[in-house]
């Protein structure tokens, strides 16, 4: 979004809301965009399908903030910093990030465009309320936006050097992974209107995300029933399954919850976690008691045994495991 402000004219159209959003009318075609920002064609497109972007084939798409933004990607490896390779992988990481963030956007404001269109201050038009709403709230967001990258990358630093990552290998340390899935969520959703659904989902995935950060652990990736995240201890792990399950097993009006813990070596990419840790963790809880957490074995063994009541459980067979011997985890 572009700290451009863009008047806003009598009546409205879905063009008018791009501008305000873009900053200018898109004019160039992606050839056009190469000439101007001196780099290959064929460079510019993996650029733009590197943000998530279909080609825009011939077709007038861009503005010249796009021609800034090939020159500056660019300008990275020219600088000799960073090889052409890494600039791909984090421009599809930026892309599929802000894809996500972007969708979030508007699900959010959605409710609040019609509230505007409700109030003395209507348009007569969505457009045009949307097209006031990103004026207002452009110049602010982008400024939150880029603090909090800069936030969460200290952050990400400081796991690297802190959580025991080997010398030889970056990617990898020792984690707990904590996984969270709503108890028949499909027939739930069965059950109840869209918009009733859309509200539950948001609650869980608001409650998960909030005691995640209390007990300074990372929220990987949610799926609308269930949420990915790690900590670097058991002990964190077990506290946010905890609050997870008091803040949605205990309310009537919500569906049931299941967590399971694993831990073991895991490899980070691109904002993802992969490895038998987190395959375990999110199979465990398919034999999970409702509002219960379980453990792996090395989990349940790091725990201290003067704070946790620990149950072994009969040998379950989990896909891709065996049998596995479960535990059911509860703080004393």
């Amino acid at each position: 979004m572009s700290e451009t402000i863009v008047a806003v004219p009598d009546s409205y159209t879905r063009e008018q809301l791009e501008v305000a959003i873009l900053g200018a009318p898109p004019a160039l075609t992606s050839d056009e965009v190469a000439e101007l920002s001196g780099v290959e064609s064929e460079t510019s497109k993996r650029l733009w399908r590197a943000l998530g972007f279909a080609d825009a084939a011939g077709q007038a798409a861009f503005t010249e903030l796009d021609v800034q933004a090939v020159q500056d990607t660019i300008a990275l490896t020219d600088s000799g910093a960073i090889d052409r390779d890494h600039v791909m992988a984090l421009t599809r990481a930026l892309g599929q990030t802000m894809a996500r963030l972007a969708d979030w956007e508007v699900a959010t404001l959605a409710g609040r465009v019609e509230e505007l269109e409700r109030g003395e201050q209507a348009t007569g038009s969505r457009l045009g309320s949307a097209t006031r709403l990103v004026e207002d709230l452009s110049p602010g967001f982008e400024k939150v936006l880029v603090h909090a990258w800069r936030r969460h990358l200290a952050a990400a630093v400081a796991r690297v050097s802190a959580m025991g990552a080997q010398d030889a290998d970056l990617h990898t340390a020792e984690l707990t992974v904590g996984f969270a899935d709503i108890v028949q969520f499909s027939a739930y959703s069965n059950q109840h209107t869209q918009a009733r659904l859309g509200e539950m989902v948001e609650v869980f995935e608001s409650r998960a995300t909030d005691a995640v950060a209390t007990h300074g652990g990372r929220v990987i990736k949610t799926l609308g029933d269930s949420v990915l995240y790690v900590c670097d201890e058991p002990e964190a792990a077990y506290d946010v399954a905890a609050a997870i399950v008091r803040s949605f097993g205990r309310d009537k009006s919500l569906p049931d919850v299941r967590v399971g813990l694993a831990t073991g070596p895991v490899v980070m990419r691109l904002g993802d976690v992969f490895g038998p840790a987190v395959n375990l963790a999110a199979r465990m809880t398919s034999v999970a008691r409702r509002n219960r957490i379980i453990a792996d074995q090395r989990t349940a063994g790091l725990l201290p045994p003067e704070q946790f009541q620990l149950r072994t459980l009969p040998l379950r067979p989990l896909r891709g495991f065996g049998d596995v011997e479960p535990i059911a985890v509860k703080r004393l």
